[in-house]
């Protein structure tokens, strides 16, 4: 029989679907939990054997995402080396994540959404131009947020960042099918909401992230919204 807190429970846990996905994390090893507002960017350190959970917490949204060595900062994610070395053009559970020195920064060690892409790469006022119009020149993008958390967050000042960190990126959550022809295309997502990624470091690293803003095409629904970040040991 269904009481009337079954169904309050229910409810609640349908407003928040990410609440469900930190069952599996012992909540005494939480080193940091924080919201990513839709749109925004966001910016952390993660140590070695530490790992990023991102939740899509309503389903549908692209997490433009970059890794950086905090050893040497000019070590960083290479989408030629992640691509060349897994063989793959989406990433998955047990990816390994390839630095342009060809180390391991990191490893997709859970993954309940199926694949992220890494081709699309990070929107910006000039990609929308050419893609869909000159009036959206003025739209906020992933390319702003980037630089805009590095001019401002306090880990990009300690480890003297700058537009130069910036390079090709993962979109997690994003689907990007590759057409018969060889083009890509930005079609709706495949995530849903409470759909999450585990990303574990394998040296110290900071990750920077956008939030997606994008409003031309259907990667967040044409309706951005948040994302939950969470380190864990």
């Amino acid at each position: 029989m269904t009481t009337n807190n079954d169904t309050k429970n229910k409810d609640q846990a349908i407003q928040n679907p990410a609440s469900t996905t930190l069952e599996s994390i012992d909540s005494k090893t939480i080193k940091l939990r924080e919201v990513c507002a839709a749109g925004e960017g966001w910016m952390a350190e993660v140590k070695k054997n530490q790992t990023l959970r991102i939740i899509d917490t309503e389903g549908n949204q692209a997490v433009d995402t970059l890794f950086i060595s905090c050893a040497d900062t000019a070590e960083r994610y290479s989408a030629t080396d992640t691509l060349a070395k897994n063989q793959k053009l989406f990433l998955e559970m047990g990816s390994q994540l390839f630095t342009n020195r060809g180390k391991v920064i990191a490893t997709i060690t859970d993954d309940t959404c199926g694949r992220h892409d890494t081709l699309g790469g990070a929107c910006s006022c000039e990609s929308n131009t050419v893609r869909y119009a000159h009036d959206t020149y003025p739209m906020h993008s992933c390319r702003n947020n980037f630089m805009h958390t590095l001019a401002t967050h306090p880990v990009a000042q300690k480890y003297d960042l700058n537009l130069r960190h910036v390079g090709p990126n993962i979109n997690f959550f994003m689907n990007v099918p590759i057409t018969p022809d060889g083009s890509l295309a930005f079609d709706d997502g495949i995530s849903a909401p409470g759909k999450y990624v585990d990303i574990t470091a394998q040296m110290d690293m900071i990750v920077l992230i956008s939030n997606c803003p994008q409003l031309n095409n259907p990667c967040n629904g044409y309706n951005p919204t948040p994302i939950e970040l969470v380190i864990y040991e």
